[in-house]
């Protein structure tokens, strides 16, 4: 036996060119498409995952009659009857007690529509300083006072055309004189406070 040690030659081209041959076939073949699934079932292998928004569960719709204002839903006639017969009831009882601790005291008059236009008119008044005890300062709430006109006049838009010719004459001339009070103070209000002379030498 040799001691000289055997050697194989390989030859790189030849092993090079098969391994291009092979790549080449590979990339001929066409990937198969992934197995069709049925219908609503989800395809095999990775996707590509959206986040979308969850749908929001539907609100519960108020009832009909306050969906708009929120507002409770109004009293049905028969509980408005109810309660104006218990509210009579009650207001007869008060009634009953004021006539016994002072029996000379007549009924008292029903409330009318110029009641309500005197009351607004007068605390608008009593807001912009009007009945101050002589020698005391007036205490003015002129934010208070404007609000109070301003119901005046709604109540004048939302009854136009509802009223008799004294009621809508009564409130006309209730709401003027308001509202002329209101330009005179709000214009001493705004006036520049004119310093006092300076001292003379």
């Amino acid at each position: 036996m040799s001691d000289t040690p055997k050697f194989e030659v390989i030859d790189r081209r030849k092993l090079k060119a098969e391994e291009e041959q092979e790549s080449t076939q590979s990339a001929a073949k066409a990937p198969e498409p992934p197995a069709a699934s049925k219908p609503g079932e989800p395809a095999p292998g990775p996707r590509l995952v959206v986040n979308e928004p969850k749908p929001e569960p539907p609100a519960e719709e108020p009832p009909a009659a306050h969906a708009e204002t929120g507002l409770p839903p109004a009293p049905t006639a028969a509980e408005s009857r109810e309660q104006k017969a218990a509210y009579d009831a009650s207001a007869q009882r008060l009634e009953d007690m004021i006539r016994a601790q002072n029996p000379t005291a007549g009924p008292q008059p029903p409330v009318e529509f110029g009641h309500l236009v005197q009351q607004l008119y007068l605390t608008a008044m009593l807001q912009m300083g009007a009945g101050t005890p002589e020698g005391q300062q007036a205490r003015i709430d002129i934010v208070g006072a404007r609000n109070t006109i301003d119901m005046l006049g709604v109540l004048a838009e939302k009854t136009r055309g509802n009223l008799s010719p004294a009621e809508s004459h009564l409130l006309e001339s209730a709401l003027f004189e308001a509202r002329m009070g209101f330009l005179e103070l709000s214009t001493m209000v705004a006036m520049p406070k004119v310093p006092p002379p300076a001292p003379v030498k």
